[in-house]
């Protein structure tokens, strides 16, 4: 890797698509000066917006793509429509073809998954690619994966999480042994689903391996930071991050209609308006945005697809970190560290059973 991140951008992905990835971008280049930008997508729309930034255009080249996936297409639909051909696709491959050094779209999350998966493969050892996302809590910045690149899981694929997860934590945190917990309905070693407590069998076994393994978690644990790293399954993943983001924006809407109620609470509102926005700024869920594509043979951001140029912004900032944190060496190092057998290890009643 050189000393300049470049990323390769799906200019048409989201609502908001090309303008608010492109204004994303510059606001992007005001903080990472070292960054380059190739943007896939209809040259005539791209090029208009790039005149309206100056510093952001010298730094960017335009690929033309006439292809643009829906945001409501199905992913196989999109892989047969889209394939070498759609600026999704070639934001991917630009990537694989080592011309960047992180891809990011805010398109259609399935087909992206589907065209990441198949254009860069998934990495050797591991058996499903997940989506990983920065948690806020009260304690620091957490992982939570995955996020619903997949739905259901087995134990197996719990524990890649947890190898992914863990990487990641010490590429951001800087950790060298990130604490990882399975998120349960119970914190107690008999409570929930049997691949659950399988999967946890196996990480507490491997505890120490480029982790520590916690134990199991609850839902609020999540909020709190519990632990550096939580792994779920991408039905429960997605329905906990849904949830999480309807929650802030409940608690902010409260808030603000109790400081509008009467003149005390706008007086009140306004000695307290530096604090108000510190808290406005924590809660905002555009300044975490991006999910990590997780497992495959090359970096993958998801933006969401309806945020503006200060989510982009995010993103992208997400996308350099993730490239000049070397993640994918960092995956490498932690699938030595971690046992080849993922097998769910024998209880000692198992063992007399067989022997007997």
């Amino acid at each position: 890797m050189t000393d300049t991140i470049t990323i390769s951008v799906d200019a048409m992905g989201g609502d908001h698509a090309p303008r608010a990835v492109i204004h994303g971008a510059d606001l992007a280049l005001r903080e990472h000066k070292d960054t380059k930008f190739i943007f896939h997508g209809r040259e005539e729309q791209i090029n208009p917006l790039l005149e309206e930034f100056p510093r952001l255009k010298p730094v960017s080249t335009v690929r033309h793509c006439e292809t643009v996936i829906a945001m409501d297409e199905k992913p196989s639909q999109a892989l047969r429509k889209g394939k070498g051909t759609s600026s999704m696709w070639m934001t991917i491959q630009a990537v694989k073809d080592g011309e960047a050094d992180v891809a990011i779209s805010g398109g259609n999350t399935g087909a992206l998954m589907a065209m990441a998966t198949f254009c860069l493969r998934p990495m050797e050892g591991i058996s499903r690619p997940g989506i990983a996302a920065i948690w806020p809590t009260t304690r620091s910045d957490i992982i939570v994966l995955d996020m619903g690149a997949t739905i259901g899981a087995d134990a197996r694929q719990l524990v890649d999480y947890a190898i992914l997860g863990s990487a990641l934590a010490r590429a951001l945190f800087d950790s060298e042994a990130p604490t990882v917990g399975l998120l349960n309905v119970g914190t107690e070693e008999v409570k929930g689903l049997d691949y659950i407590k399988d999967a946890g069998k196996i990480l507490q076994q491997a505890s120490g391996a480029g982790f520590t393994y916690h134990g199991f978690v609850e839902g609020n644990d999540i909020g709190k930071g519990t632990v550096d790293v939580v792994v779920t399954e991408g039905f429960v993943g997605n329905i906990a991050l849904k949830t999480a983001e309807g929650t802030a924006r409940q608690v902010a809407t409260y808030l603000r209609n109790a400081l509008m109620a009467n003149w005390m609470s706008k007086l009140g509102a306004l000695f307290a308006s530096s604090a108000l926005n510190a808290l406005k700024r924590k809660m905002d869920p555009r300044t975490v945005n991006g999910g990590v594509f997780m497992g495959l043979n090359g970096i993958v951001i998801k933006s969401h697809g309806g945020t503006d140029e200060v989510g982009y912004n995010s993103a992208l900032g997400l996308a350099y970190e993730m490239a000049r944190s070397r993640l994918i060496d960092k995956i490498g190092d932690s699938m030595q560290r971690f046992p080849v057998n993922r097998e769910v290890p024998k209880s000692p009643s198992d063992t007399e059973a067989n022997s007997a």
